[in-house]
């Protein structure tokens, strides 16, 4: 999914179905899934520069001290992200991330306001929205929301709004606690700034984008080329 500026606001944020459709193509064929070799890197980037700590708390998981740092910034209503997260994420995570050769970190970068919507709910715990999820409820939401990206970025009746507030409550969310947290204007304003940040400082401008011991690659991975990219740094 590629970037185009977007400048939002709690007036904006899922308020017409139009806009909040986006125009997504979540065909589960449409993927850009990279053949068994080593992807190309379109960049390169100072990792020390990225690691810096930006507008919201990393949602980091594994070994700080890890040879490998991956830095995936993504959109919540990206099908390429998704398809991503639901089939290769796991792997990767079981296979380097647990075993302390990798540290996986996620970033937002937002495409539109159910992108937005989906990452304020994602950043903030339902049972107090004034603190921030836990990097396991960050997770656990992400996960959810993705493996449900149809049904609540382009629900059947158009009705997106309603179709992410049932499925914020699987995750404990209320009706008050869902529109307490779609008016945080602070946590608005930090996701946008870890977009613009990713676009401006590391030349993000398409989703997922992975930024790997210094390289920026692009595009859905499958579990055999980013192993086999993992392993070409072990």
């Amino acid at each position: 999914m590629m970037f185009s500026s977007l400048s939002l606001s709690r007036r904006n944020l899922l308020g017409s179905a139009a806009a909040t459709a986006c125009g997504l193509t979540l065909a589960g064929s449409a993927t850009l899934a990279f053949a068994a070799e080593l992807p190309e890197s379109q960049g390169k980037v100072d990792m020390a520069d990225v690691l810096q700590a930006g507008p919201l708390p990393e949602m980091a998981l594994g070994d700080e001290k890890a040879k490998v740092t991956i830095v995936e910034y993504m959109s919540m209503t990206c099908p390429h992200c998704a398809h991503f997260h639901t089939t290769t994420f796991d792997a990767i995570k079981q296979k380097y991330v647990d075993s302390g050769k990798v540290r996986f970190i996620v970033r937002e970068f937002p495409f539109d306001p159910v992108a937005t919507a989906a990452f304020m709910l994602a950043r903030t715990n339902p049972s107090n929205t004034k603190e921030l999820a836990a990097p396991q409820q960050y997770f656990a939401m992400v996960s959810m929301l993705f493996k449900q990206q149809r049904a609540w970025a382009a629900p059947a009746d158009g009705n997106v709004r309603n179709a992410l507030l049932q499925a914020s409550k699987i995750a404990g969310f209320t009706q008050e606690s869902f529109e307490a947290t779609l008016t945080n204007q602070k946590l608005l304003d930090d996701v946008n700034a870890t977009m613009k940040r990713g676009a401006d400082k590391f030349g993000v401008n398409s989703t997922p984008t992975f930024l790997i011991n210094g390289n920026r690659y692009s595009g859905d991975m499958s579990v055999e080329t980013m192993s086999a990219l993992i392993d070409s740094m072990l």
